[in-house]
């Protein structure tokens, strides 16, 4: 059996950095990396257990014993054991046995630095080495348009487990190469701009979707290897699609081989229960304060992005990170220095995250879901903020969830609850999501939250989502949405596509190819979508008609599109609204259009304005509003 064979990647400098948490390329150093040494190939392995007497390499290579092969470990006080073992090769099963000074403790851990994990529910790691050859150069080099925010950006948020399943091949789910095929396919097809995959990092519990991570630096093995998770970014790049990855730096799992209790202490997670135990999710919180914690965390978010070439993250539960108080009673927590619940070393983290990944990848965006009124998320550092590039806006997915799901005789009292989002809309750079968490756990689906018979509850969602789409922000949509899924999302399930059949369900599908399309082709709608400037109300209080109207507005004032919402199943003939100067309307988009499974029967041809003053405006002009519709009229000269 051959032995340890002292051996480094590290240099001083690489140490020096790693102890004042400014090392953001640790990938490259800790892991388990294939090589060829003095003419001998093996694999080095290094991994950080500064509370261990000793750490050994234990595999199917060795029999799983310990004793064979102990790790060196380094003089300097990183607490970093290392070395060379020869003939371990790419496939080879590993964990590291750390005994531990700690009350000789004994832990067997996978690699926090694997890039490849077994398929739960084993939970080994795999020594790995790809040679994938990218091919999305083009992609690459333009991307920055893409995802700019003057840019179209229209997510289709997906769980790759339940998008589509083979019901003839044990209900299994898609391959990463079969998605390369039929997922990159369909999001071309309904012209969505962007992909969103939910955690793909390897997790051992399939009901934690993913959210519950052991594998930070391995897409799971559940569909297929990491060459073939290559393959299906390229091929999403190769159709001008982005691809978003959901990224959980919040919390952990306390499974045996994950980072809980690492080498006998706590390594990962914070000591202090209050501040390193989350009680939502029976979960372990990283110590945000520790200088190789945070380390780790950047170097994972800036590995996805250097490795995978993806075009952004979307950080999970921003607002559990960032206050000691969250989800905690009195008592359950302590304040900060200054006696108030900001939790400093998670905000200075998640600061450094977005200062280095932009730095780095200027043309990626990084997305916070963070729920509360905590200010500048998504402001740059330097002017104060968190550093991020967007915010979901969580305030306006409430209340229009909420007053949707209103009889539309009550909707007259609670305009407001549909127009208050305006009032803080350009705070932040918003995206509008509808996501995942919005259709599970009792919630009902998005159409199943409509009210009235069956044509009401798709008309309604026709003019939810045709609302979502000319609101000032860029866009996210839960997988089934796209066609109005009744049942409510269950990750053990595919997607209900068998309701493509019918046709109020295709009539979505349709719409919501063509609202991506209006997106993407008027300006109006995505070049000042960030800013004060790109919208103007026409009315907001026409309350008894239950209508809202306003002005999306691009960089020049022929770009301008008039949108008017009639929230109510009554059709409303010769109804009046100001226009901002002498034209003609035509009418662009219209959600009661037969084709989306509307009546067909009200529509607008050209229609010259008029000097008659309405709405506070010179000209005005009268129009059809379908029952419960949006129309979309470009004014012409």
């Amino acid at each position: 059996m051959s032995k340890v064979i002292p051996h480094s990647l590290f240099t001083d400098f690489d140490i020096g950095l790693f102890k004042q948490g400014k090392h953001y390329r640790l990938y490259e150093k800790l892991g388990a990396h294939v090589m060829t040494i003095d003419g001998i190939r093996g694999t080095y392995f290094a991994v950080w257990a500064p509370s261990a007497k000793a750490v050994y390499v234990v595999g199917d290579f060795n029999y799983w014993s310990d004793g064979r092969h102990l790790l060196n470990v380094r003089w300097d006080e990183s607490g970093i054991w290392e070395g060379f073992i020869p003939n371990v090769g790419k496939g080879s099963l590993y964990k590291y046995k750390i005994h531990s000074h700690n009350n000789g403790v004994i832990t067997e851990k996978a690699d926090p630095y694997a890039r490849r994990c077994e398929h739960p529910p084993k939970t080994a790691s795999v020594v790995w080495h790809d040679t994938y050859k990218w091919k999305d150069k083009e992609w690459m080099q333009t991307r920055k348009e893409n995802n700019a925010l003057n840019a179209p950006f229209s997510v289709y948020e997906v769980h790759l487990g339940s998008w589509k399943k083979k019901f003839d091949d044990h209900n299994r789910s898609l391959s990463y190469v079969e998605l390369a095929d039929e997922l990159v396919t369909y999001v071309k097809e309904m012209q969505f701009t962007h992909v969103e995959f939910m955690p793909i990092m390897e997790y051992p519990y399939d009901p934690s979707w993913g959210y519950q991570i052991t594998g930070y630096f391995a897409p799971t093995s559940r569909y297929g290897y990491p060459e073939e998770f290559k393959l299906l970014i390229d091929k999403f790049h190769e159709n001008n699609i982005g691809v978003i990855l959901d990224w959980v730096p919040s919390h952990f799992p306390e499974d045996n081989h994950g980072l809980g209790f690492f080498d006998g202490s706590h390594l990962y997670e914070h000591p202090d229960r209050k501040k390193g135990y989350h009680p939502d999710w029976k979960s372990l919180i990283f110590n945000y304060g520790r200088n190789e914690v945070k380390s780790f965390l950047i170097s994972n978010a800036i590995f996805w992005l250097d490795q995978y070439h993806i075009d952004g993250l979307r950080v999970d539960a921003v607002a559990s990170m960032i206050f000691l108080d969250y989800s905690r009673n009195y008592g359950e927590w302590e304040p900060n220095m200054f006696g108030e619940n900001e939790y400093l070393e998670a905000i200075d983290f998640l600061k450094e995250l977005n200062k280095e990944v932009y730095q780095s990848f200027p043309d990626v965006q990084t997305i916070a879901e963070e729920s509360t009124a905590f200010p500048k998320v998504s402001q740059p550092t330097y002017l104060g903020g968190l550093g991020f590039g967007k915010k979901w806006m969580m305030g306006w997915m409430h209340d229009s969830l909420q007053y949707f799901g209103k009889l539309p005789i009550y909707r007259k009292s609670h305009q407001n609850d549909l127009t208050f989002s305006m009032t803080y809309a350009f705070s932040e750079n918003f995206m509008l999501p509808l996501s995942h968490d919005e259709v599970v756990h009792g919630k009902n689906s998005i159409i199943g939250r409509m009210p009235g018979d069956e044509w009401q509850k798709f008309a309604n969602l026709r003019v939810l989502y045709s609302y979502m789409f000319t609101h000032p922000g860029s866009k996210l949509l839960f997988m089934g949405g796209e066609f109005g899924q009744h049942a409510e999302w269950n990750f053990r399930n595919s997607l209900d596509w068998y309701v493509l059949e019918y046709d109020f369900h295709k009539g979505i599908q349709q719409l919501i190819i063509d609202l991506n399309l209006l997106y993407r082709n008027h300006a109006a709608l995505h070049e000042k979508q960030f800013e004060q400037e790109g919208f103007e109300w026409i009315a907001y209080d026409d309350h008894e008609n239950s209508v809202i109207s306003y002005l999306r507005k691009g960089e020049t004032k022929d770009d301008s599109l008039i949108v008017i919402c009639n929230m109510t199943p009554v059709p409303r003939e010769l109804y009046r609204i100001g226009v901002p100067r002498k034209g003609k309307l035509i009418e662009i988009l219209n959600s009661d259009h037969k084709k989306y499974g509307g009546t067909g029967e009200y529509t607008n041809n050209k229609i010259l304005s008029e000097t008659t003053e309405w709405n506070g405006r010179e000209y005005s002009c009268e129009v059809t509003l379908p029952p419960l519709s949006t129309t979309v009229f470009v004014l012409e000269n």
